[in-house]
C-alpha cells in the first residue's frame, strides 16, 4: 500500500531524514515509534507532500515524490496532524462536511462518524474551538475519515490524552483495520503501539533503527533503552 525507499528531506539546509525505508501494507496497522525529534513527523508530512524530500515514496504503486498535499489526498492518503488543525470557528458538523469526498461512493458518512464518536453528534453544532482535547482528536481523525482515504497517517493521537480516551482511539484503529483501511501510526506510547500493530519501526537520529513484529520488539530490551525509554 505505501512503501518508502531511501527517503531523505531536508528543512531549508537542515538535512532531518537519512534514507528511510518504510512499508506498510494492505490492512495493516504499522507504528513509528521514537522519541521527539527524531523525524517521525517528517517522515509522515514527507509523505503528505508537505517537506521536501528526495528518494520514492509509492502509495498503490505511484510516486508521490513531487506531488502536492492535495494531489495526494486524492489519490486516498489521509492524514491526521498531531497539532489536530480543527477550523476553531466552524462548526463540528461543517469540520466534517470540508473533509468531505463527493466524487464518489464513500465508505464513511455523518453518521458513521456520530456512530463512532456519540459526542461529536451532541456537539454537532458547537463552535470546535471550544472542544476539549479528546473531542478535537476525535473530530480530527473523523474529518479524515471523510475523505475515504485508503491508508490514513495518525500523528501522536493519543498526545495529551486521558487513559479512557486513549483506550478508546485504539478502539477505532483497530475498527478502521477491519474496514479496510490501513493506518500508519506514530506514536509515543508503546504500550497502544505493541497492542494494535502488525508491525513496527523505531526511529533515531532520522533513521531507521529497527523494524520487525511487537514481540520482536518485546524481546529487545537494548532497543527499547536506547531508543524509546526515557
Amino acid at each position: 500500500m505505501l512503501e518508502i525507499k531511501n527517503l531523505h528531506a531536508y528543512y531549508g539546509k537542515s538535512h532531518v531524514l537519512h534514507g528511510v525505508d518504510l512499508k506498510v501494507g494492505e490492512g495493516e496497522i504499522v507504528s513509528l515509534l521514537g522519541r521527539n525529534g527524531v523525524g517521525r513527523s517528517t517522515t509522515v508530512k514527507a509523505a503528505m507532500g508537505m517537506v521536501n524530500a528526495t528518494g520514492s515514496i509509492l502509495f498503490k504503486g505511484s510516486e508521490l515524490i513531487g506531488l502536492k498535499a492535495f494531489q495526494i489526498a486524492h489519490k486516498g492518503l489521509g492524514y491526521v496532524p498531531e497539532n489536530r488543525d480543527i477550523f476553531p470557528t466552524l462548526t463540528v458538523e461543517q469540520n466534517l462536511l470540508l473533509g468531505e469526498k463527493k466524487s464518489v461512493k464513500s465508505r464513511w458518512s455523518l453518521d458513521d462518524m456520530y456512530g463512532m464518536f456519540p459526542r461529536l453528534k451532541e456537539r454537532q453544532h458547537t463552535q470546535a474551538g471550544v472542544l476539549s482535547g479528546g473531542e478535537q482528536q476525535m473530530l480530527t481523525l473523523c474529518r479524515t475519515l471523510m475523505g475515504d482515504p485508503d491508508l490514513i497517517m495518525i500523528d501522536e493521537p493519543t498526545e495529551g490524552l486521558a487513559p479512557k480516551i486513549v483506550d478508546l482511539v485504539a478502539q477505532y484503529l483497530l475498527a478502521l483495520k477491519n474496514r479496510g483501511i490501513s493506518v500508519l501510526l506514530v506514536e509515543q506510547k508503546l504500550a497502544i503501539a505493541l497492542e494494535i500493530s502488525q508491525r513496527v519501526y523505531v526511529m533515531g537520529h532520522g533513521a531507521i533503527v529497527f523494524e520487525g513484529t511487537p514481540a520482536d520488539l518485546k524481546a529487545n530490551a537494548g532497543i527499547r533503552r536506547e531508543w524509546l525509554e526515557v
